[in-house]
């Protein structure tokens, strides 16, 4: 792995006893939607461009079942979509991880792919117990369905079956490959995502609300998604803060980060709590 990326905190195992907070929307468990879907980009984008950001979940779930605004051929598709988005994005504007997201999509076309895949690994610990092994990968370098297996098979023991772990696989495969970590089709290599400030702050906001806070705000599994060294992350996260959505200050090697822009008084409370 290139050496000026920063070391990271890897995510807890699928049912684990280190679980994150449910109150911000993260899922924890294990079980995922990477078992039967992808991060779904295509589908998440079209229903973002229909109902507006403070769209209840109902009226998400009308879009997609009765409005059928991803062009889905059955109403028994249309159902499971909406399903499946409900467990990757939330869709509730009142669920921190949700609202967050729809705040950065709307100010940010260039940077929605991998803000996608960072709301969804905040849901999914099947692609969470994924990612470490993916971003050791040197890019450029090969990422094979054996990599993908062998990841799953050792974060999930004994949980699924050979057939249901391939299964896995090439979803998860799939879903590195709309985010722009992996590229090709059937032969996928390591390739870089676009980050951007936007990115760097819902990584940051995630991180922060996922427990972490002070200097290991930049080492989680977050910010590594945005796939970018030490110092461009702190680039992108001082661009952030010029555009007023985060609040960095910086002593020395000491970084502090503030989120009061982003975060209620109650989500800042409810956050505190958790120290």
């Amino acid at each position: 792995m290139d050496e000026s990326m920063p070391t990271y905190e890897t995510a807890p195992a699928p049912g684990g006893q280190d679980e994150f907070p449910k109150r911000f929307g993260f899922r924890s468990g294990a079980l995922g939607t990477h078992s039967s879907r992808t991060i779904m980009l295509a589908d998440i984008q079209s229903l973002f461009a229909t109902v507006p950001k403070d769209a209840a979940k109902d009226d998400c779930r009308h879009a997609i079942v009765d409005g059928n605004v991803l062009g889905k051929k059955t109403v028994a598709t249309r159902v499971a979509s909406a399903t499946r988005l409900s467990e990757l994005y939330s869709l509730d504007p009142a669920v921190p991880v949700y609202r967050l997201l729809r705040l950065f999509w709307d100010l940010d076309r260039e940077g929605r792919p991998l803000l996608a895949m960072l709301c969804a690994t905040a849901r999914d610990p099947l692609l969470r117990a994924v990612i470490p092994a993916v971003l050791a990968v040197p890019e450029g370098e090969l990422v094979t369905k054996e990599l993908l297996e062998n990841a799953l098979v050792t974060s999930v023991p004994g949980r699924f079956n050979p057939p249901m772990i391939q299964k896995i696989a090439r979803y998860v495969g799939s879903s590195f490959t709309q985010s722009g970590h992996l590229q090709g089709h059937v032969v996928k290599r390591r390739s870089r995502p676009k980050a951007t400030a936007s990115a760097a702050a819902y990584a940051l906001v995630l991180a922060y609300l996922a427990g972490s806070s002070g200097q290991m705000l930049l080492a989680t599994l977050w910010t590594r998604l945005l796939d970018v060294p030490s110092d461009r992350l702190i680039d992108l996260a001082t661009e952030a803060s010029r555009r007023g959505w985060i609040t960095i200050r910086r002593s020395g090697s000491v970084v502090e980060v503030r989120f009061s822009s982003l975060l209620t008084p109650e989500e800042e409370e409810a956050r505190r709590g958790q120290d």
